[in-house]
């Protein structure tokens, strides 16, 4: 029951880390316009997790303008109507818009209220763009980066629709034609989505530095992103417990080393953004006997490596408890981004793996990664300690 108790606390600890880690993100405010039935709420539950579309709460701020919203999620995307009405009630919707990002560029005790990306969504198979959306778009570019997203792009008539746009020579940061669905033609003949991914990487290039973790936290189409970002993140983290376990009394850095993979833990979780919860990360943590079991599981590898080198002494069990601490630390980082990546994929397509199959695939990417760095340890020792100032 303790033991329990004790893993309950640090899968506590490990959400309540992550919520953290989350409020500190600040959101990505996205523009969608185009006219009824172009797919914006294709699009947005394509890119978006949680089928923000459809999950999102969606509150009006003008006439023709709501703000959708979701706990959780890092991104504020704001929908536009209208546009196909009369040319009194354009003029409505027109005004609305600029008004709006007039007011989020003035806002500067919120950072969710300024728009910084507009996607300007027009459907591929009508191979048209009518004067007043090239004015509109010329008029939005000199205030927001403007992406022309072209819907439902099938066939060549959509690839020389976006040439034609191309050759328009707008203000824009580009064209992306896109398929977020896939389109079923017949019962033998389909479309696979495609363009999403393209999508995402030009709106990385385009959206300020300090939206970029939000955008990456939103997004389900770039997984890899994601793990890469993870990696980035958990390469930081590593080399800090490297050092923190660099100390003459051998397992003395137990105490410290639990609190910071905690915190690598959480760090990874708010970066993957996917729906973790109690249970999960309870069998996630069973696989590797908790955090702690890391540290402890660090011990075994020590007393059956330090045989290895001769002349044993303070310095040297610091060196081998640093090591340690990188390698285990290592392992629990990597195999958890790796089980993340498979969650995060799963929910993409709609699926949940079952949580005896999560302990079991983390048990085993975790010691998977223990095996692969437990020969170089007393292998290459001197070249390990060589790079400790490295990770310093």
């Amino acid at each position: 029951m303790k033991k329990m108790a004790k893993n309950f606390n640090i899968v506590d600890d490990i959400m309540n880390k992550t919520e953290n880690e989350l409020k500190n993100i600040k959101p990505i405010s996205i523009l969608l316009i185009g006219k009824t039935g172009v797919g914006k709420s294709t699009l947005i539950n394509s890119v978006f997790r949680e089928n923000l579309a459809e999950t999102g709460i969606g509150r009006p701020i003008t006439k023709h303008l709501r703000r959708i919203t979701k706990d959780g999620v890092p991104v504020v995307l704001y929908d536009t109507r209208g546009l196909e009405l009369n040319n009194e009630a354009q003029q409505e919707v027109l005004k609305e818009i600029f008004d709006t990002i007039s007011e989020g560029k003035k806002t500067t005790s919120t950072s969710d209220e300024e728009i910084h990306l507009v996607y300007y969504c027009v459907n591929a198979n009508s191979s048209r763009i009518e004067p007043l959306e090239l004015d509109l778009i010329k008029k939005l570019s000199t205030k927001i980066p403007v992406v022309v997203v072209l819907t439902q792009s099938i066939g060549n008539q959509a690839k020389e629709f976006k040439k034609y746009i191309e050759n328009l020579n707008l203000p824009i940061y580009g064209v992306v034609n896109v398929m977020a669905q896939e389109f079923v033609i017949s019962n033998e003949v389909s479309i696979t989505p495609f363009g999403l991914k393209k999508l995402i990487e030009m709106s990385f290039q385009i959206i300020p530095e300090e939206q970029k973790r939000a955008f990456n936290n939103a997004q389900q189409v770039d997984i890899e992103r994601k793990a890469k970002s993870a990696r980035s993140w958990a390469s930081k983290y590593i080399a800090t417990s490297f050092g923190v376990g660099f100390m003459p009394i051998p397992f003395s850095d137990a105490s410290v080393l639990v609190p910071m993979q905690l915190t690598l833990l959480a760090h990874i979780t708010a970066i993957f953004g996917i729906s973790m919860d109690k249970a999960t990360i309870t069998s996630m943590l069973a696989a590797v006997g908790g955090t702690g079991g890391a540290t402890y599981a660090g011990r075994y590898i020590v007393s059956n490596v330090i045989k290895f080198i001769p002349g044993v002494g303070t310095i040297v069990g610091g060196v081998i408890s640093g090591a340690t601490a990188s390698i285990m630390t290592t392992a629990l980082a990597l195999s958890y981004i790796e089980v993340l990546t498979v969650i995060a994929k799963g929910e993409k397509d709609g699926k949940y793996p079952d949580l005896k199959n999560i302990e079991k695939l983390m048990k085993e990417k975790f010691e998977n990664r223990l095996k692969k760095s437990k020969k170089p340890l007393h292998e290459n020792f001197e070249e390990k300690k060589s790079k400790w100032q490295f990770w310093k």
